[in-house]
């Protein structure tokens, strides 16, 4: 028996399949390579390059692999190419995912773990968010996350497909070994980070006028580590023929940009410059989510909530790894 992981040489998905591997799970990664990187992933796991929407190609591997289950990472996840490319993120990210689940549906697996995010809530109504939040998503990114959900719920409901997905909120850190390495990089660690090291001249603050304590804009940043244990969780809890579920994840502490920042500046000991720039569209002025679903169902405990321990690893990684993977 093995699990399909799709995008697992991406962030996040290459560090969950370290997780599962150290579980003792035998994995098979799928990922085109877009975004991903080859080298994230150990030699010695079975690595297919395609899109997932291949359906002789994803027949193969099922034929090859004796799969029980579907771990799915590969999306796109730049929101502003998201407003400028709707065509490629629906292609991607919605279109692409359901001929992957027919195909998963066609062979008889039935455990899917899903890689949603807290974008399919759109503008905050309140905050800490919980599950219960309304979804209205605010770009096509945040779209065809949802949309991807509400296909699962329907697939749910005729073909017997279990399924889970998670709706994750800033991910941020690295292992030892897996992190960030994003081409463009938009994320506002290893940003900071590149400016600490010296490889750009700056780091951008988007605005600091928000109603908020210093009036730069508050996240909640979330370890990879924590992300992927909760990925295992979730496939625990579809073996053990749980009903299909959602959770969200997060620390449900938020941090402000200029915190982020101050955290970084301590961490490394460099110091940099700081520019103000205008606010970009779209930016709520506080993202934190309410997990105690996640944390009564799952059992899911977050074990790298601290923002200087998050910042700590993903410095390691990239002082370790300058020009990436």
């Amino acid at each position: 028996m093995a699990i399909l992981v799709t995008g697992g040489a991406g962030y996040i998905g290459s560090a969950t399949v370290e997780d599962l591997r150290t579980k003792g799970e035998k994995v098979v990664v799928i990922d085109n390579l877009v975004y991903g990187h080859r080298e994230a992933v150990d030699s010695s796991i079975p690595f297919y390059q395609g899109d997932i929407g291949d359906k002789s190609l994803v027949t193969q591997i099922l034929s090859e692999h004796k799969i029980t289950a579907c771990m799915h990472f590969s999306a796109y996840a730049y929101v502003g190419e998201s407003v400028e490319k709707p065509n490629k993120y629906f292609e991607n990210n919605f279109i692409q995912t359901v001929k992957l689940l027919d195909v998963l549906i066609e062979n008889k697996v039935k455990q899917f773990v899903f890689s949603s995010t807290c974008a399919t809530y759109g503008e905050p109504q309140y905050v800490p968010i919980d599950e219960k939040h309304p979804q209205h998503p605010t770009n096509p990114y945040g779209w065809s996350k949802f949309m991807v959900e509400r296909v699962l719920e329907s697939y749910d409901h005729a073909y017997g497909l279990k399924y889970v997905a998670l709706r994750y909120f800033n991910a941020c850190g690295a292992t030892e070994t897996r992190g960030e390495d994003h081409e463009p990089e938009t994320h506002l660690i290893p940003l900071i980070i590149y400016a600490a090291q010296g490889k750009t001249p700056h780091i951008s603050v988007f605005g600091d006028d928000y109603p908020t304590p210093d009036g730069t804009a508050i996240r909640d940043y979330i370890h990879i580590s924590d992300l992927s244990q909760a990925h295992l969780l979730a496939l625990e809890y579809l073996q053990k023929g749980n009903q299909s579920n959602f959770f969200n994840l997060g620390n449900g502490q938020g941090f402000s940009v200029n915190e982020v920042i101050e955290a970084t500046r301590k961490v490394t000991g460099k110091d940099f410059e700081v520019k103000i720039a205008p606010r970009r569209a779209g930016d709520p002025s506080k993202l934190v989510a309410d997990s105690k679903k996640a944390r009564e169902v799952l059992g899911w405990n977050p074990q790298f909530a601290d923002l200087e321990t998050i910042i700590q690893s993903a410095w390691t990684w990239h002082q370790n790894k300058p020009s990436g993977y």
